[in-house]
């Protein structure tokens, strides 16, 4: 679906936002009747409140939303997300009320608060269609919207509409939409082409694995994107219980969110060269998957004992990772779903991330603030990495004793990143209930940060 603002027209309805503390400020103004009518319907300017004024006639003549109070703000996110799902059908133009520096988040989550999955039932649209405000940049809060529309659809579709072959073709329809370049080795010529760790972890499967390589942009610095595409994850031979696989379309959540930030990046234009990774698997059972107590020679030469084939994500990044780091660029960002630590850590709201670059953390944090697309640092705490240290091989995929492990699986991806500035990002890439601006379902974690953050986290 196509996320959009409306086309400015004469009948269009004024929309006053309004925090508690305006309320009466702003209706000391007003006519006795606009008063009275406001009163009547005790609109109080909470999050979440909207109202329409109808005129002599019945017509809506304007319209009110409630902008809370900043501690209020602070407790969430898009408060003008909340009162726009409730306002009738109409085009709204914002009058008054939204602070200079919030105008563009508020306008994108109104955007995203019409995100519908509507693939295997009808949703009704979104009544109310706001125009852009003149001060933002109208194509750009499109562009992002539709990229975190794009990753919540990938993600939503159940693993039977969005295997290996299905994310290969949203990623090929991706290319073509925006002039991009894609390569794709499948089957046993991940093999031939040294990416052994991909083939053996998706080799079970009827579909078969691969790596999605898609290359954009001539000019600028060098940008590498990997991806997560586990399209299902049943823990292989150590098979999850049914309900901890409820969820595990999800799983590769990472490789959405990429694709999503590469629509971003090119839908905007960014000068930079892009490359976007993603080995997708599935994580199936079969008399050929792969065994606890296997050992895997990875394409950098690394062994890796197998500890529980649960741990499965680390290996197919691993493999995509060397081959990123290969190239030398500038920065690889790596985003999954990879650990069910970060989430006990951190819960499903934050973005948790790894990086030693203090120039990446202050700009991605000080765009995070920005864009309203919260991001929590956790540490590559080096003196953990004998936790990953079997002995018998090179690397552990999964130590055991059960602490901090987001960290050691940020640990194990690093060792596969020798070249290049690394950042990792272990996300959740779900919402568990529905929110302003964010549908019950799959949703993009730091994205639009590292979009906005971009040109400073590139810069010499």
């Amino acid at each position: 679906m196509s996320l959009s603002f409306a086309a400015s027209a004469s009948n269009a309805i004024d929309l006053h936002v309004l925090p508690q503390d305006g309320v009466d400020d702003w209706l000391s103004r007003q006519s006795p009747t606009t008063v009275a009518w406001v009163r009547a319907n005790a609109f109080a300017g909470l999050i979440g409140q909207a109202l329409v004024i109808p005129d002599t006639g019945g017509l809506p003549s304007m319209a009110l939303a409630g902008y809370g109070t900043a501690g209020t703000r602070l407790r969430g996110r898009f408060a003008l997300a909340a009162a726009a799902s409730k306002l009738p059908k109409g085009a709204y133009r914002i009058i008054s009320g939204l602070p200079e520096d919030q105008i563009e988040v508020e306008a994108l989550g109104w955007l995203l608060s019409g995100y519908r999955f509507d693939r295997y039932k009808s949703a009704a649209p979104m009544a109310a269609q706001l125009i852009a405000p003149d001060s933002i940049d109208a194509s750009r809060v499109e562009a992002i919207a539709n990229g975190e529309a794009l990753t919540r659809t990938l993600i939503n579709t159940p693993a039977s509409d969005m295997g290996p072959p299905d994310l290969e073709q949203a990623a090929r329809d991706l290319a073509e939409q925006h002039g991009a370049s894609i390569a794709v080795t499948v089957g046993d010529d991940l093999l031939t082409t040294n990416l052994p760790m991909i083939h053996t972890v998706g080799r079970a499967a009827n579909r078969a694995p691969r790596l999605i390589d898609m290359r954009w942009g001539e000019t600028g610095p060098t940008l590498t994107l990997v991806g997560k595409g586990v399209c299902f994850d049943t823990g292989g031979l150590n098979i999850k219980p049914g309900a901890s696989m409820g969820l595990m379309k999800k799983d590769m959540g990472g490789a959405a969110a990429v694709l999503g930030l590469a629509h971003m990046i090119m839908a905007t234009g960014k000068k930079v060269q892009l490359r976007v990774l993603i080995p997708a698997v599935e994580n199936s059972i079969s008399d050929n998957a792969y065994r606890p107590q296997d050992i895997l020679t990875s394409r950098k030469g690394l062994t890796v004992e197998i500890n529980n084939t649960d741990a499965e994500g680390r290996l197919v990044l691993a493999d995509a990772l060397a081959l990123a780091d290969e190239e030398k660029p500038d920065q690889i960002i790596s985003m999954a779903t990879l650990t069910g630590a970060a989430r006990v850590a951190v819960g499903p709201d934050l973005a948790p991330y790894f990086s030693d670059d203090a120039g990446f953390v202050a700009a991605l944090e000080a765009s995070a603030v920005r864009v309203a697309d919260p991001v929590w640092r956790l540490p590559f705490h080096t003196p953990y990495e004998s936790m990953i240290e079997p002995g018998i091989a090179d690397l552990d995929n999964a130590p055991k004793g059960g602490f901090a492990g987001c960290i050691t699986a940020a640990l194990f991806l690093r060792r596969f990143v020798t070249d290049s500035k690394y950042a990792h990002f272990d996300i959740y890439g779900w919402q568990p209930s529905a929110a302003p601006a964010r549908s019950k379902g799959g949703v993009g974690q730091g994205t639009r940060a590292l979009l906005d953050a971009i040109d400073r986290i590139l810069t010499p």
